[in-house]
C-alpha cells in the first residue's frame, strides 16, 4: 500500500489532473449544480485549461511548428463541435442559432481576443511583434471566405426565408468549407512550411532548438492522448456548466446568442493561453498560427458536421448574420488585413484588436 501510495505522489500534476476533471465531468454529467458546486467545477475546469496546453506545448515541442498549433486548433474544434451538436440535440427550437452563435463567437475572440492580446504581448516584451506577412494573410484570406461563405451569404440568399441555407446550398458551403480547410493544412505544413514559422526583426527563421531539449517520442504521444483526455474534460465540463451560463445569461436579461459567446470563450481558453506563451517567447507567428488557424477550423470543421446531424436534427439551422454582427465582422477583416500586411505590429494594433474584442462582448450582452 505505502509503495502504491507513493508512486501515485510522484506522479506529476498535469498526469493526474485531466483524469480527475473527466471523473468530474462524469459524476456532475446530466446535472444542474447550485452555486458552490458550480464555483469548484469552475476551478477544475481552469486547471484541466492549464493541463491541456501544457501538453499541448510538449507535443508541439516535438512535432514542430506548425503542426503544433494546428493539432491544439483541430483537437479543441473537433470536441466543440461535439458540445455544440449535444446542445442542439437536447434543445430543440432554442437552439436553432446557437452552432453561428459560437461560430461567429469563436471567430470574434481568435481574431480580435487572442490575436490583440498576443500582439500586446509581444510587442510589450520587444516593442514590435514581428511575424511572417505572407503566412498571416493567408490565415486571415482563408478565414475570411470561410465566413463569407458559411455566416454571411445565408443572410442574402432566397431559396429560403430568412437566414437560412436551402439543403443544397448547406450541402455545398459545406464541401467548400472543408475543401478550402484542407487545403490550407496542406499548404501550412507542406508546400509553404516556412511562411508559418517564427521570424526575428530580420525575418530569419528563429530556431530554438539548441536551448530546450525535444521531448522522446513515447513522452510526447503521452502528452497527446493526456492533452486529448483533458480537452474533452473542458467540454463536458463546460456543457456541466451550460445550465448556469444559461441561467446567469437569462437573469441578466442578455439575449440567447451570449450562451454561445460564453461557451466559445470557454473552449477556446487552452488556445489563448498557448497563444500569449508563445508571443511571451517571441513567437508571434505561433500565436497568430493558433488565433487564426482556431478560426478555420471552428468554420471549417463546425459547419460541415452541423450539416450532416441537421438531417437528424429538428427544428430550423440558422447560419445568417443579422446587421450588427456583419458590421463587426468586416470591421475586423479590414482591421486584420492592416494589421498583417506589414508582418509587424505595434500596441496600437493591438489595442485596436481588444477593443473591437471588448466591443463584441458588450453588444453581445447589450445588442
Amino acid at each position: 500500500m505505502g509503495s502504491a501510495v507513493e508512486r501515485v505522489r510522484a506522479l506529476p500534476w498535469t498526469m493526474i489532473i485531466p483524469f480527475f476533471a473527466i471523473l468530474v465531468t462524469a459524476a456532475s454529467w446530466g446535472s444542474k449544480p447550485d452555486t458552490v458546486p458550480v464555483i469548484l467545477i469552475g476551478i477544475v475546469l481552469i486547471a484541466a485549461v492549464l493541463t491541456a496546453v501544457h501538453h499541448a506545448e510538449v507535443v508541439a515541442h516535438r512535432v514542430g511548428e506548425p503542426f503544433g498549433s494546428l493539432l491544439l486548433a483541430v483537437a479543441v474544434t473537433i470536441i466543440e463541435v461535439s458540445l455544440i451538436v449535444t446542445l442542439m440535440v437536447s434543445g430543440g427550437d432554442d437552439t436553432a442559432t446557437l452552432a453561428r452563435d459560437t461560430v461567429f463567437a469563436a471567430v470574434m475572440i481568435t481574431c480580435n481576443g487572442i490575436l490583440g492580446l498576443s500582439l500586446l504581448v509581444a510587442a510589450l516584451r520587444g516593442h514590435v511583434a514581428h511575424f511572417s506577412a505572407a503566412g498571416a494573410a493567408t490565415a486571415l484570406a482563408t478565414v475570411t471566405t470561410l465566413a463569407t461563405m458559411t455566416l454571411l451569404l445565408p443572410t442574402f440568399t432566397t431559396s429560403r426565408p430568412g437566414p437560412e441555407f436551402s439543403s443544397a446550398q448547406l450541402a455545398f458551403a459545406s464541401v467548400c468549407a472543408l475543401a478550402l480547410y484542407a487545403l490550407f493544412v496542406l499548404v501550412q505544413t507542406i508546400r509553404h512550411r516556412s511562411a508559418f514559422l517564427p521570424v526575428d526583426s530580420t525575418g530569419a527563421l528563429i530556431d530554438d532548438a539548441p536551448h530546450e531539449e525535444t521531448p522522446s517520442s513515447a513522452a510526447a504521444i503521452r502528452s497527446l492522448g493526456l492533452m486529448l483526455v483533458a480537452l474533452a474534460a473542458v467540454v463536458g465540463l463546460a456543457k456541466v456548466e451550460s445550465s448556469a451560463i444559461e441561467s446567469a445569461v437569462h437573469s441578466a436579461g442578455a439575449p440567447q446568442s451570449a450562451v454561445g459567446v460564453a461557451i466559445a470563450l470557454l473552449v477556446l481558453c487552452p488556445e489563448a493561453i498557448a497563444a500569449v506563451r508563445a508571443a511571451h517567447r517571441g513567437h508571434t507567428q505561433t500565436s497568430l498560427n493558433l488565433a487564426l488557424g482556431s478560426a478555420m477550423a471552428s468554420i471549417g470543421l463546425t459547419i460541415p458536421t452541423i450539416a450532416i446531424a441537421s438531417i437528424w436534427l429538428e427544428g430550423p439551422l440558422v447560419l445568417g448574420l443579422g446587421s450588427m454582427e456583419i458590421v463587426l465582422l468586416v470591421l475586423t477583416v479590414v482591421l486584420g488585413t492592416l494589421t498583417v500586411f506589414p508582418g509587424r505590429a505595434t500596441i496600437q494594433q493591438a489595442g485596436i484588436h481588444l477593443v473591437v474584442f471588448v466591443a463584441f462582448v458588450f453588444l453581445a450582452a447589450m445588442p
